[in-house]
């Protein structure tokens, strides 16, 4: 049984793990509807990629309507604090 890892692999795997922490670090200082809006483009760049087979258009177009959608997206607790102004 062979468990070698290739050399590029490992490099790849490390890069992707570096990215990761350095998104989701850099998400620290972020209001929650700006959160919200990262979210929201990053789940829609997903999902608009698998809808359209990895379409660059699709991903783009994705990423811009799953901004749009967690801009607007507002929870309980924003609700009430706007409501009590």
């Amino acid at each position: 049984m062979n468990t070698h890892i290739p050399f590029e692999s490992r490099w790849l795997t490390l890069a992707a793990s570096l990215t990761l922490v350095a998104g989701l670090s850099a998400c620290a200082g972020m209001s929650r509807q700006d959160q919200n809006t990262a979210i929201g483009a990053g789940v829609g760049a997903v999902g608009g990629a698998v809808l359209t087979d990895g379409s660059a258009l699709g991903t783009l177009g994705g990423a811009a309507i799953g901004g749009v959608i967690g801009n607007q997206i507002e929870t309980d607790e924003e609700r009430y604090r706007r409501n009590r102004r």
